[in-house]
C-alpha cells in the first residue's frame, strides 16, 4: 500500500456518490455558474499544446502549496482531462466538475481560501501491443504528478469565494518543476540507472531502471571478497537503503530520521552483518513501482528486473551469484513484491522476508471478497447496506471507506491514471481493456464488480491461488524460504488475505517450512526492526550456505 507523503491530515466526510467526469471539451470561451476556474499554462512554460489533466487545489492554510496538500485526508481539489490544450487556452473547471472529498465545486463553503492552478502532463506511449495511450510518463519522481519535473503549476492566490456568487478566477500556469537533483554516491552509497531495452520496447518509450546500493563496513579494503545481497523491495525513493546516512547524528523529534540514524550507526559498526544492501527503482506509467511482475498493461517488469536490473547489480559490485545468498525483503507493496519474487522465481531467490504484504488472497482483496462481492463499495446484510472500510486506527475506527479511496483516485485521474494504490492493483492484476488502458475490477462510481475480470485475476495473480494450484512443483523449492509478519489490527485490512495464506501453508504438503508472525494489535507495517530483521536474514543464508563454502 502507498501511503501519501503529500496528504494534510483532515478527515473526510461521509462517502461520496461522484458523478462521472465530465468530457475534456469545454476548455477556453465557456461560461459557468457560480464558482468556476479557468485554468490555462503560459508559453514559456511549456510550448504545447498539452494532452493531460488539469486541477485546481483549494486550501484553507498556505504553510504549504495547496498542490501538496491533498490526498485521502487532504484539501479538495478537482480536475478534468484535456486533449492538446493550447497555451494561453483556459481549461474551465466548474461548478459540477468531478472533484475530492468534496463532490462538487459547488458543495465549497464560502469563506476565504488559497487556490492554485496545476497541469499534469501526459506523454504518448504507442506500445509493441499496438495501442496507443496517454499517461503521465515519471521522471524519476516516483509518480508523484504534485511534484513531477515538467509539470506546471500557478502561484498561489487567496481568493474569497462563494457559491452563491458567480465567479470564474483565471489561473494561470507559469511555473515549471525542476528536474529531480539525483543524490551524488559515496563511499557508502552507490546508484545505477540505465535505459532498459525490454521495457523501452514494450512501450515506445525510453523507459529506465535503477538501484541504490549499500556496501558494508570493509567493502573497499577487501577487493577480493563477496558478498551476500538483500534486494530491499519497495516506493520508489532514491535515498539510500533503511535510511542510511552517514552523517547522521541521531538528534532531532522525527521517528524515521532517528530509525536512519540508529541504523547508520549499526551499519558502520562491526555488530552489522557484513551484507550488500539493495533498493530497486522502477516506476512504471501507472505507479512508482511496477510491482516488479510480467503484466499486460504495465509491460515485463519481471523479465526486465531478472533479466536486466540485478545483472546489472551484480556485475557491477562483488556480490555471490547464488540462490542462498539472495533475500528479498519488504513492507506494504514492497512486502507483495518480495513474496511474488520468491514465488515466480522459486530457484533464483533463497528467501522472503516479507512485512504487511498488499493482499496475498483475493478472497480479503482488503475488506473486498472480489469472487463474491458484487459492489466494492458496500456490503449487503439483507436490506442493509454497509460502507466497505478502507483504513482503520488499531482501535477499530474506520478512517476511509473504500468508495472515497476510489473517488479519490478518479478525480486524480480517469483511466487508472491517479498514479494511486487502487489503479495500479488494477493495472496489475487486470487484462487490457478495448481501448488499451486497464479493463477495471469494478465500476469507480457506483462499485459494481466485473466478475470476468475477478476470474482473471485469480487465475494469474491471487499469489494463495497459485501456490495451491502449483504446490506439487513449488513446495520443495520454496521450503524455508517464505516468512511473513503482519499487525493483525493492519491499517487496510491486509491481514486476513495472510490469515488465508497461512491456512493453506500449514496445511500444505509437503511442509512450507517458513514462518508467519503476528503482532498483536498492531497496525501496518508491524514487524523486525531493521538491525533485528537483518540479523534474521543473515542467519538465514548462514545455515543455507553450502557446506563447500564453510559457515
Amino acid at each position: 500500500m502507498k501511503s501519501n507523503a503529500l496528504i494534510l491530515p483532515l478527515f473526510a466526510a461521509a462517502a461520496l456518490a461522484l458523478s462521472l467526469p465530465a468530457p475534456a471539451a469545454a476548455q477556453s470561451g465557456a461560461k459557468a455558474k457560480g464558482i468556476a476556474f479557468s485554468v490555462s499554462y503560459a508559453k514559456e512554460a511549456h510550448a504545447g499544446p498539452v494532452t493531460g489533466r488539469v486541477y485546481v487545489m483549494i486550501a484553507r492554510e498556505n504553510a504549504r502549496e495547496p498542490r501538496l496538500q491533498i490526498g485521502t485526508h487532504g484539501t479538495p481539489f478537482f480536475g478534468k482531462d484535456v486533449e492538446k490544450l493550447a497555451p494561453g487556452a483556459g481549461a474551465l473547471i466548474g461548478p459540477e466538475t468531478m472533484g475530492y472529498p468534496l463532490e462538487r465545486l459547488s458543495e465549497l463553503p464560502a469563506g476565504d481560501y488559497y487556490v492554485q492552478g496545476f497541469v499534469n502532463v501526459y506523454t504518448e506511449f504507442k506500445r509493441s501491443d499496438g495501442h496507443t495511450l496517454w499517461m503521465h510518463q515519471d521522471q524519476w519522481e516516483g509518480q508523484r504528478f504534485q511534484v513531477s519535473p515538467g509539470n506546471l503549476y500557478s502561484d498561489v492566490q487567496k481568493v474569497t469565494l462563494d457559491p452563491a456568487r458567480p465567479q470564474t478566477i483565471s489561473l494561470v500556469c507559469k511555473n515549471v518543476i525542476p528536474p529531480v537533483q539525483v543524490p551524488e554516491d559515496t563511499r557508502w552509497v552507490k546508484r545505477i540507472k540505465f535505459q532498459s531495452k525490454i521495457l523501452t520496447a514494450f512501450w515506445g518509450q525510453p523507459m529506465y531502471l535503477g538501484a541504490t546500493i549499500l556496501l558494508p563496513r570493509g567493502y573497499d579494503e577487501n577487493p577480493g571478497k563477496y558478498y551476500p545481497v538483500n534486494y530491499i523491495q519497495g516506493h520508489f525513493s532514491l535515498a539510500a537503503p533503511n535510511g542510511f546516512n552517514e552523517a547522521a547524528a541521531g538528534e532531532g523529534t522525527n521517528p524515521r530520521m532517528r530509525a536512519g540514524a540508529e541504523f547508520s550507526k549499526f551499519w558502520m559498526s562491526d555488530a552489522s552483518p557484513e551484507m550488500i544492501l539493495v533498493t530497486f527503482q522502477h516506476p512504471c506509467p501507472y505507479y512508482d513501482d511496477s510491482y516488479a511482475v510480467n503484466s499486460p498493461n504495465t509491460g515485463p517488469y519481471g523479465d526486465a528486473i531478472l533479466q536486466e536490473l540485478i545483472p546489472a547489480v551484480e556485475e557491477q559490485f562483488r556480490i555471490i551469484r547464488q540462490p542462498y545468498a539472495r533475500v528479498l525483503s519488504g513492507g506494504s507493496t514492497g512486502g507483495w513484491i518480495a513474496l511474488a519474487l520468491q514465488i515466480f522465481y522459486p530457484d533464483f531467490f533463497g528467501g522472503a522476508f516479507s512485512l504487511c504484504p498488499d493482499p496475498v488472497d483475493f478472497r480479503y482483496f482488503q475488506a473486498v471478497d472480489i469472487y463474491k462481492d458484487n459492489n466494492a463499495y458496500f456490503k449487503e446484510f439483507g436490506w442493509v447496506r454497509v460502507p466497505t472500510p478502507s483504513d482503520r486506527t488499531t482501535d477499530g475506527v474506520t478512517r476511509l471507506t473504500y468508495q472515497q479511496r476510489n473517488h479519490m483516485e478518479l478525480a486524480m485521474g480517469t483511466k487508472n491514471r491517479s498514479g494511486e494504490q487502487v489503479d495500479i492493483f488494477e493495472a496489475i492484476f487486470g487484462p487490457i481493456g478495448p481501448d488499451g488502458y486497464v479493463q477495471p475490477l469494478f465500476d469507480k462510481k457506483t462499485g459494481a464488480t466485473d466478475p470476468a475480470v475477478a476470474q482473471y485475476w485469480k487465475e494469474h495473480y491471487d499469489l494463495r491461488e497459485y501456490l495451491q494450484r502449483n504446490w506439487a512443483t513449488l513446495g520443495p523449492k520454496l521450503q524455508g524460504k517464505l516468512h511473513i509478519y503482519m499487525g493483525d489490527m493492519d491499517t487496510y485490512f491486509l491481514n486476513p488475505a495472510v490469515k488465508l495464506l497461512e491456512e493453506f501453508l500449514q496445511a500444505a504438503k509437503p511442509a512450507y517450512g517458513g514462518t508467519v508472525t503476528y503482532g498483536d494489535g498492531q497496525p501496518h507495517c508491524w514487524g523486525p526492526e531493521r538491525r533485528e530483521l537483518l540479523g534474521i536474514m543473515a542467519d538465514h543464508i548462514r545455515k543455507r550456505r553450502p557446506m563447500t563454502e564453510g559457515r
